[in-house]
């Protein structure tokens, strides 16, 4: 891939990372198109800054991601990460609450 990308490789990764909570950073450097070590830095990255934390679950690390980390930019801020990723991984993240039928 050529030029440039409006989203950073560490959104890419992270929205990979929220798709698939078990996903092998090799699969994630190979979807985003950066080298595993990249993949493990940015991963390193998002951990330390609070947006990543994993858990080791037999041989594969169980990734959790902090939806209501904010955005690092001035421009973004007071907007949660959280948003991102309903944006582009679907409306997962605010699911309303069961109650009964529509109509009842």
């Amino acid at each position: 891939m050529t030029g440039w990308t409006f989203l950073s490789n560490h959104a890419h990764v992270l929205l990979a990372i929220f798709r698939d909570p078990t996903v092998r950073l090799r699969d994630v450097a190979d979807s985003v198109g950066i080298t595993e070590r990249a993949a493990q830095a940015i991963v390193a990255d998002l951990e330390a800054a609070g947006y990543l934390s994993h858990e080791r679950v037999g041989r594969r690390n169980h990734y959790t991601v902090n939806p209501d980390g904010g955005f690092r930019h001035p421009a973004e801020a007071g907007r949660r990460i959280g948003d991102l990723l309903a944006l582009f991984a679907g409306d997962t993240l605010r699911q309303p609450a069961p109650g009964p039928p529509q109509g009842a």
